[in-house]
């Protein structure tokens, strides 16, 4: 009979295909750490073992984010407002419709005119107001200063909270770098204490850190998006108010005229 002993001795343990492939290319093994590594990150735990500044560097982009997508709501349907009610008065307008007619109804006190219609009621109004006295000429440029005074508070109100956009576009990243920078200080000021500086002494500090670039890169881009759809729109809309100024002025004169 075999000794037990020179079997086991004789028998070969194969190893499983994951540690033979982990024994043959170390970079594997590596990766297999680094994804049990991401597994295990926790964003919410960066952030609430970070320091002092970098949690308020956090804070001040999670406001201006906030901030940053109500005005974006906000703007879209104001924008959007503003577009429809300038295509149902340039319908009405060009329907044939007296102007006597419109401005009536413009200056009915039920209702809150806007856009094209609040250009027509100014214009009109001075057009009106000059009838009498004075002749063609003054009544035309009264009622051409009275649109272009209506048709700037107009895009006013439509450009207001731009500019706050704009900055959190262009300031977000800045700040959030300088969380990460800061954070960074406090992770390699606390190797003065350590004998051995490793990357695992260090990756902690510099991973709650880096999380405030990462946020302010979240409320920027957004911003900045928003900021050029807008302000592209406001553009024209703004070309569209000048367009029809141009157009009524021309049918004021024709009136004045005929006249």
């Amino acid at each position: 009979m075999i000794p037990l002993t020179m079997l086991l001795q004789a028998t070969q343990v194969e190893p499983l295909p994951e540690e033979a492939a982990a024994v043959a290319d170390p970079a594997l093994a590596a990766g297999a750490d680094a994804a049990a590594l991401g597994q295990d990150l926790n964003v919410m735990e960066l952030i609430l073992h970070a320091s002092i500044p970098v949690q308020l560097v956090m804070l001040l982009l999670l406001l201006a984010s906030i901030a940053s997508w109500v005005i974006i709501f906000r703007k879209k349907r104001l924008l959007d407002r503003a577009v429809k009610e300038a295509d149902r008065f340039e319908e009405r307008f060009w329907s044939g419709a007296e102007l006597t007619k419109l401005y009536a109804a413009a200056t009915e006190r039920s209702r809150e005119i806007e856009g094209l219609e609040a250009i027509f009621e100014s214009g009109f109004r001075e057009y009106s107001r000059q009838r009498r006295g004075g002749d063609s000429r003054s009544r035309l440029e009264a009622a051409q200063r009275g649109m272009r005074v209506a048709g700037a508070r107009e895009i006013d109100g439509l450009e207001q909270n731009l500019e706050f956009l704009a900055n959190v576009g262009s300031i977000a990243p800045y700040v959030g770098l300088l969380g990460t920078v800061w954070g960074i200080m406090i992770s390699f000021h606390g190797l003065a204490n350590v004998r051995e500086a490793t990357i695992a002494t260090v990756a902690p500090g510099i991973s709650e850190a880096l999380i405030a670039t990462a946020m302010g890169l979240f409320a920027a881009i957004p911003a900045v998006w928003a900021y050029n759809r807008f302000a592209t729109k406001v553009e024209r809309i703004a070309g569209r108010y000048e367009a029809f100024s141009e157009e009524f002025s021309s049918i004021l004169e024709r009136q004045s005229s005929e006249g």
